[in-house]
């Protein structure tokens, strides 16, 4: 009779156990991120390249960075906040910020450099590629936002 009644009392112990142990298991799981953690703002993230070559996908890529600007700007290009800001300015118009300014003075060679831009900005996607004859003209317009 002694052996029945421990042999309860370890089978129940053992239950008891695993039904605590449970509990524990799954409060102690991670819980999957919340969907109401979205932020207020849409999205803006960029990767931002600058190649030589005359088209995106012919040129040989020298640089490339990440822009987000929302929250708050961040990424790997050296001027987040005047990038954002720019981009800002121009209302998401690449074609505004790599216009050559008037006035400019630059040789006629072909040396052709192209900058893209690719990502969502405020919530839209955003493919945009624009050919610079030489070097010259390129540093002469692409603003902030491809200064890296």
């Amino acid at each position: 009779m002694r052996y029945i009644t421990g042999g309860i009392a370890l089978g129940s112990a053992l239950i008891l156990g695993s039904l605590v142990g449970a509990g524990a298991t799954a409060s102690a799981a991670p819980a999957p991120a919340p969907a109401a953690q979205q932020s207020l703002y849409a999205p803006s993230a960029l990767v931002l390249t600058v190649g030589q070559g005359d088209k995106a996908a012919s040129a040989g890529v020298q640089r490339a960075v990440t822009l987000n600007c929302m929250p708050k700007p961040s990424g790997t290009h050296p001027d987040a906040r005047g990038a954002c800001d720019q981009l800002r300015a121009a209302n998401g118009n690449f074609a505004d910020i790599t216009k050559v300014k008037s006035g400019t003075a630059c040789t006629k060679e072909w040396n052709p450099f192209v900058v893209t831009a690719e990502g969502v900005w405020e919530g839209q996607r955003v493919k945009y590629e624009h050919t610079f004859a030489n070097p010259c003209e390129m540093k002469a317009s692409k603003g902030t936002v491809f200064e890296f």
